[in-house]
């Protein structure tokens, strides 16, 4: 698919991966939309690069519903869709107090993996109105899995749990939505500077660095956005997902 001119919605575009790719979107020619809970941080992103911020709630179904009419209204039916918005809180499923809250577990499923479906399920019934491309296709879908949902560590059940269920729902929706010329991919990141992994402790962090083989370091946002861009022109690419990772394989702590 040719980026330019395209309507493109982003979540957790306010800062990270999202930030980045919005970057790289608005500057490929696309028409960005930064869907984000932090409204003065996706404000913030849209003035820099010059795009359209939204606040939204992406496990509300009304919020989300609101959110992309407003997107609609201003860029037209969008033909990218790339769900980054995302939360990682760790906790010890039992600790010395006892059993964690449930809440925690639920907040996290709420906004990685039913904010993710949530959003999907929104734009691609407006995706199927489209009229098809020259390059046969009507829309992209990416979503964010994580290196967890192959090797949860001590702490990231919730998180592990919610990019598990992000990477398995990926060919699923590429197979359901193949006729309609929608290609559905999942980019799963290691280590990356961004907000939700330079919130872990500084030794944690560290001994995930010394996993990867190259290189050893955490990786960029921009790396990202070029990946998505990468995906979104290369029509082959579905149903899969993409480690991005510098061949890490994290141990369980």
């Amino acid at each position: 698919m040719n980026i330019d001119g395209q309507s493109a919605i982003i979540t957790g575009g306010g800062s990270g991966l999202g930030a980045a790719t919005s970057a790289a979107l608005v500057a490929a020619g696309a028409k960005v939309a930064i869907l984000d809970q932090h409204y003065e941080s996706a404000q913030n992103t849209a003035d820099k690069i010059g795009c359209l911020a939204i606040k939204c709630d992406v496990g509300s179904g009304d919020d989300a519903q609101k959110a992309l009419e407003q997107a609609r209204s201003a860029h037209g039916i969008p033909s990218i869709l790339v769900n980054c918005a995302g939360i990682g809180p760790g906790a010890a499923v039992v600790g010395k107090t006892g059993p964690v809250d449930l809440e925690w577990f639920e907040q996290t499923i709420r906004v990685n993996l039913t904010g993710t479906f949530n959003m999907i399920r929104l734009v691609a019934a407006d995706m199927i109105k489209k009229e098809t491309s020259s390059e046969g296709e009507k829309g992209v879908i990416i979503n964010t899995g994580s290196t967890s949902a192959y090797e949860g560590q001590v702490g990231q059940s919730a998180y592990a749990a919610s990019k598990a269920g992000v990477v398995g729902m990926g060919i699923a929706l590429a197979r359901e939505f193949a006729r309609e010329g929608i290609r559905v991919m999942t980019i799963s990141p290691g280590p990356f500077d961004t907000p939700l992994f330079e919130s872990m402790p500084p030794k944690a962090y560290q001994r995930l660095l010394e996993s990867a083989q190259f290189p050893k370091r955490a990786g960029k946002p921009s790396e990202y956005a070029q990946l998505v861009t990468s995906i979104i022109q290369n029509p082959m690419l579905n149903g899969e997902s993409i480690r991005l990772d510098g061949a890490i394989r994290m141990g369980p702590r």
